[in-house]
């Protein structure tokens, strides 16, 4: 049986995309060096990208709460999760070319393809998924007084802010990566998110499975081809400021 599709929960995603891709383009337009913004450090722009890993991350629980709902079988998980997977391979490779100095080796696609099996594997614990996200928000703020000067784990910072470990998030100084979204606290969002979703299908089916407006269509298109989207739109968009640039500069 085909799997339904609900165009309310592909629009949120499509808002997702778009929001990404406005954020991304402004960072090429300062790789470039075309405008002068400091996206590492200035709450205008980290505040963003919280904002939109949050949105990405819970539409990824909601996406899961569906899947289970509709009986999607481990077979057809795998398949997904295999294709997310080699995304987040193929974000390393290319940044490794870009910037071999602070590549990505756990950014966005990396914590996705984790927290699925987690949030996937965990989905029979209903009410209490709100309850493990919140503790997955907490963590980072006790894992900080453990492990910062002075606290009862102080000797251990530095194997949790290693690479092989920082994937987990319990670090006390943030690795010198351009994307990281380590499991803790970013789990807690798609908990959040497969919590939500088996609340409002269980309790309010309707709210996603009304009909959308056609004024919303392109941005159901581009939830429904986010993956497909994310992996493209980078090198497109630095392809064309290159040739811009290079256009500038022969003028």
């Amino acid at each position: 049986m085909k799997a339904q599709r609900f165009d309310s929960i592909d629009a949120l995603r499509g808002v997702a995309i778009v929001w990404m891709t406005l954020f991304h383009f402004s960072f090429d337009l300062n790789h470039f060096s075309f405008i002068r913004q400091n996206f590492y450090t200035d709450p205008f722009w980290t505040g963003q990208r919280t904002l939109i890993v949050s949105l990405f991350l819970f539409c990824a629980g909601l996406g899961q709460a569906i899947a289970v709902q509709q009986g999607q079988t481990w077979q057809r998980f795998w398949r997904r999760w295999a294709q997310v997977a080699g995304c987040a391979v193929l974000v390393t490779v290319g940044s490794l070319f870009m910037f071999p100095n602070s590549f990505i080796y756990f950014g966005v696609l990396h914590g996705i393809a984790v927290m699925l099996i987690v949030v996937r594997l965990t989905a029979g614990w209903g009410s209490w998924l709100w309850l493990a996200g919140a503790v997955a928000l907490l963590v980072p703020l006790v894992a900080g007084q453990w492990l910062g000067e002075g606290g009862a784990l102080a000797g251990y910072a530095d194997l949790f802010n290693s690479r092989p470990i920082n994937w987990l998030g319990l670090i006390t100084r943030k690795p010198i990566t351009e994307d990281y979204v380590p499991l803790i606290p970013w789990l807690g969002v798609m908990w959040w998110g497969m919590a939500a979703g088996q609340w409002v299908l269980r309790r309010r089916p309707a709210v996603v499975a009304r009909p959308m407006p056609s004024a919303v269509s392109p941005l159901t298109w581009l939830g429904r081809w986010s993956l497909s989207w994310y992996m493209l739109h980078q090198p497109v968009l630095l392809g064309l400021l290159a040739g811009v640039q290079w256009l500038v500069g022969k003028a």
